[in-house]
């Protein structure tokens, strides 16, 4: 296989961010802790975003919080007010690492999200890139800096990102369907 990181240093650092803060309302716990085949879907995400390309990992936790190795952390103080609160508290952490060229942003409970999938992600040239599943977008989602302030704003309650990408005509859709599911655990798994 083909390494990414020459094209990823041209393109400056990228660092992974894994939204990880909430209780788990309908899952009944927080997902963070949660095992899933042998291994914390926490440090499932991590091993993604890191084994995909991203130099660095960031995750932001909140209702529970413990180590997680290979990763800084951010504790966001407002998880309960939704997950747009955590996409700004590790945008804002971001923003005070000038190094920082992009952002992966990831989700905590996404056991099907493969290495290769998050590479393909951060191989597309477009400023937004977003992964799908068989056309339905999902995540990670790929933010150059210069979006970040918009990112933040658009973020609020339970919307992550979502509102920021309605509608843009300057998104790259980035199919990886084939290599990654897009399913996300919100329910006890039995």
């Amino acid at each position: 296989m083909v390494s990414v990181a020459p094209l990823l240093g041209l393109l400056g650092t990228t660092v992974g961010l894994v939204l990880a803060a909430g209780s788990g309302s309908r899952f009944g716990q927080p997902k963070a802790p949660v095992v899933v085949d042998g291994r914390r879907l926490v440090d499932h995400a991590v091993a993604c975003l890191r084994d995909g390309g991203c130099d660095r990992i960031v995750v932001v936790l909140g209702a529970w919080v413990g180590d997680v190795p290979d990763a800084e952390v951010v504790v966001n103080p407002e998880w309960s007010t939704g997950m747009g609160s955590s996409l700004r508290a590790g945008l804002a952490w971001l923003e005070q690492h000038d190094d920082v060229a992009r952002v992966a942003v990831s989700l905590v409970d996404l056991p099907g999200l493969t290495a290769d999938a998050v590479r393909r992600v951060l191989e597309s040239s477009g400023d937004i890139a977003v992964a799908t599943y068989d056309g339905e977008r999902g995540h990670p989602i790929v933010f150059a800096r210069r979006h970040w302030a918009d990112v933040a704003l658009a973020a609020q309650g339970d919307q992550g990102a979502r509102l920021f990408l309605q509608g843009r005509h300057d998104v790259t859709l980035v199919e990886v369907g084939d290599l990654a599911s897009g399913y996300d655990v919100d329910v006890p798994l039995t």
